[in-house]
């Protein structure tokens, strides 16, 4: 008797990409109309920025303790799902708030846990297509996807809905990615008997050194400057008198600029250490800011928001790399988290002191950003002035042996 036919299984990696797209979406649908949301509720610059960085700085103490929660579960998909069930149910509490105060609470409350599970997400996936022999970046590629979707899709929606819709369309989204969290695969039982893991410091303290804890500070500082984007890009552009329509295809080029570097990552075969690659897109992304104070025509906003595949992307694969390569999975999710600790202690600086910048200077204020991108590359500088990458190939920096990352 002939056995039944079953559908096939969806792979790990397709899974996972299934849930970057839901979680990098929710946020591209944020970053349309955030800010312009907040504005037409009287909330001014500087509290903008209070509203953006709150969240990002209660979780300057809780990002490495989380991950190292999440190290020692049996397996990172538990944590996962339950901060995507905390992050989905807690949006639905901006139906009842208005005012500064409220909306800080409850936006704090929703952004804290969606915060902390992208670093358990990151680490997860890259250990798991490790050890599968896989393309980490073409599954973080989909994230990319998922921003650009969300971001071109809720501009039109929005403005055919109205100022009403932001609410209902955020919650949906996060309720969304949490029931997506149950779909994910057990990273740490998908194993490949030809994948490698790499060997790497087994606690924090073995590689939290000054040389690495500099390239960590300048990527914080490089992935800041674009959070300030986030929270005052559009609502620059629509000062500066852009239609509303087209701000979701501003920030759907800037996905789709960095969605392709991803995808098209591998191929590319860089011969380039982690640490000059974070340089290279800090001074990219110095230049990028700089410009947006002159408040180009839009073809040139376009052009620029394509600059996102080096300042975001290259800037990106080159941090994580770095990190993975100096820690064992041991420590995984804690490694990342402690960097997104420096990244989002950078982001407090950036937001509170972009928006009063802005408030003070307006559109000159995205040239200071530029500056701060400066000084991101040169602690990356130093770093490298006090120990340099190791001589082995791969576009990343890599201990000679596990037992070499003190």
């Amino acid at each position: 008797m002939p056995s039944p036919v079953t559908a096939p299984r969806l792979s790990p990696e397709l899974r996972a990409a299934i849930y970057h797209f839901s979680v990098f979406g929710t946020n591209g649908a944020i970053s349309v109309y955030f800010g312009i949301w907040l504005v037409n509720r009287g909330i001014g610059p500087d509290e903008i920025g209070v509203i953006n960085a709150a969240p990002v700085l209660l979780m300057l103490a809780l990002n490495v303790f989380v991950g190292r929660i999440a190290d020692r579960a049996s397996d990172w998909r538990g944590v996962i799902i339950a901060l995507s069930l905390i992050a989905g149910a807690v949006p639905i509490g901006l139906f009842f708030v208005s005012g500064f105060w409220g909306i800080l609470l409850i936006w704090t409350l929703c952004i804290m846990p969606a915060f902390a599970l992208v670093p358990i997400i990151d680490a997860a996936t890259l250990r798991m297509t490790e050890r599968r022999g896989t393309d980490f970046s073409t599954v973080r590629a989909w994230g990319t996807v998922g921003f650009m979707v969300a971001s071109i899709a809720a501009g039109p929606i929005l403005g055919w809905l109205g100022d009403a819709a932001f609410v209902p369309l955020f919650v949906a989204l996060a309720l969304g990615r949490a029931l997506l969290a149950f779909q994910l695969p057990r990273f740490r039982t998908e194993r490949a008997p030809s994948a490698t893991v790499r060997g790497g410091a087994t606690r924090l303290g073995q590689v939290v050194k000054p040389w690495f804890v500099l390239t960590l500070l300048g990527l914080g500082i490089l992935y800041s400057t674009h959070g300030a984007l986030g929270a005052f890009g559009a609502l620059q552009w629509s000062r500066q008198g852009i239609p509303e329509g087209l701000i979701g295809p501003l920030i759907g080029t800037m996905a789709a600029a960095e969605a392709a570097m991803m995808f098209v990552w591998k191929r590319l075969n860089l011969k380039v250490s982690a640490r000059n690659l974070i340089i290279f897109a800090c001074l990219v992304a110095a230049a990028r800011w700089t410009a947006m104070a002159f408040l180009p025509p839009v073809w040139v906003l376009f052009a620029l928001q394509m600059l996102h595949s080096i300042t975001f992307a290259v800037g990106y694969l080159g941090g994580i790399y770095f990190i993975a390569n100096w820690t064992s999975e041991e420590i995984a999710a804690e490694a990342q988290g402690f960097s997104y600790v420096l990244q989002q202690g950078m982001s407090v600086v950036a937001l509170i002191g972009f928006g009063w910048f802005y408030g003070a200077v307006g559109q000159w204020a995205w040239a200071v950003l530029g500056l701060y991108s400066v000084v991101g590359a040169l602690l990356v500088l130093l770093s490298l002035r006090l120990r340099p990458p190791s001589p082995r190939p791969v576009g990343t920096d890599q201990p000679a042996t596990a037992s070499a990352a003190p």
